[in-house]
């Protein structure tokens, strides 16, 4: 690896064991803090709440400072808002704590993503920004396991110093390893926020916040799911985890080949159809260890292939503007977290079980796949407005 992305990807590391690592530690929180499991799960909402404020709010603001700067000011508010969660005292406090910590995820990923280009070899930007992307990766196959399994036999606060660690290291290799590029000249923001003057943003907006929550209605409750209804024991939830991580890894391999092979849109709407089968299995199954056991890497391995595919959708859509999209395609990623956690938990409030939560994801998933439909239908309907005047000229 380049060693000047090296303090992207531990970003990405750190981002994503604090995001996820949350699924597995709602029993403990839950019952650290006097709360319901359900109640647990609004923190899972917190965070991607402050992950929509922050990611286009900070966006906008920093673009005229040193790229440098602004990724170390944005890790700096990171780690300290993970410290907060670390010694959170109540439940309100921890809430609090979870939705400033978000605030600078989807910015750190928008930035990191122009400065992983700007400092490629040629011809490989792409790469260098799949190398940031793959500390989420990393995360889910060791970091968040990692922090789940602290979190079950030692306390939930050490997982999230773990998280403060991580963070620390990355300011360092930050000030050491990034190169100091120069601040966007002559940057016109009113011709960035024009992005969200097209249907087809909006469009792609509608379909990741919706879609993707049909992963975290499963995921946020995939610990509870794997003991109380598959029997495992919770010790056993930090290697599930890492098998839903190993998914993810493979998912988003194939992503990336089903978005160059396909068109994105396509790509993304049989993918989301092939969620909403992959969730529905999950509701039958989760009672046999064997069957939970290869739908938790296969229902991973389905939700993470969707990152490439959406990902190209928004740089399709969002010429000129990419910084802006990119942090528009986090923030909606993570209001299909906070959907998903919210409505995932309403079937558990009402007293059904766990696997409950798998039917609500298929139905989300299915709307994000309408979605699709409509944005493909949308682009061929352009295609041939843009022909029939071609053709008339013959």
């Amino acid at each position: 690896m380049n060693k000047n992305l090296l303090p992207l990807t531990l970003g990405g590391l750190g981002i994503g064991i604090t995001e996820f690592v949350m699924m597995g530690l709602l029993p403990d929180i839950s019952k650290d803090l006097a709360v319901t499991i359900p109640q647990a799960g609004h923190l899972i909402s917190a965070y991607a709440l402050g992950v929509v404020i922050g990611a286009p709010l900070l966006i906008m603001i920093a673009g005229k400072y040193p790229p440098k700067m602004i990724l170390i000011a944005l890790m700096i508010m990171f780690t300290v808002f993970n410290a907060f969660s670390a010694f959170a005292p109540t439940f309100n406090t921890l809430f609090i704590a979870r939705l400033l910590s978000g605030l600078p995820h989807g910015a750190f990923f928008g930035v990191g993503s122009v400065v992983a280009s700007r400092i490629a070899e040629k011809g490989k930007a792409a790469q260098a920004v799949s190398l940031m992307f793959m500390g989420l990766t990393i995360a889910n196959i060791v970091g968040v396991p990692l922090g789940t399994f602290i979190g079950h036999n030692f306390s939930w606060r050490i997982s999230f110093a773990v998280v403060v660690f991580v963070g620390l290291v990355t300011l360092l290799s930050l000030k050491l390893w990034l190169p100091a590029l120069e601040a966007t000249k002559n940057r016109d923001l009113k011709a960035e926020l024009s992005f969200f003057k097209k249907r087809e943003a909006w469009i792609i907006i509608f379909m990741i916040s919706i879609g993707t929550g049909g992963l975290f209605t499963w995921y946020s409750y995939i610990a509870p799911l794997m003991t109380d209804v598959a029997g495992f024991s919770p010790n056993a939830v930090t290697y599930i985890l890492m098998l839903a991580g190993l998914g993810m890894l493979c998912g988003n391999y194939i992503g990336g080949i089903l978005a160059d092979k396909f068109s994105p849109a396509k790509a993304s709407a049989a993918l989301l159809l092939t969620m909403v089968i992959t969730l529905t299995i999950v509701h039958f199954v989760s009672a046999s260890q064997p069957l939970a056991l290869i739908m938790t890497f296969v229902t991973g391995a389905v939700s993470f292939a969707l990152a490439a595919p959406i990902q190209m959708l928004m740089i399709q859509s969002a010429k000129g503007s990419e910084m802006l999209a990119a942090s528009a395609s986090q923030a909606s990623f993570n209001i299909g977290n906070a959907l998903g956690a919210f409505f995932g938990g309403l079937p558990l409030v009402y007293g059904f079980d766990y696997t409950s939560p798998a039917y609500v994801g298929a139905a989300m998933a299915l709307v994000g796949s309408i979605f699709a439909f409509w944005l493909i239908k949308s682009n061929q309907g352009v295609t041939e407005q843009v022909k029939v005047p071609a053709t008339s000229f013959h």
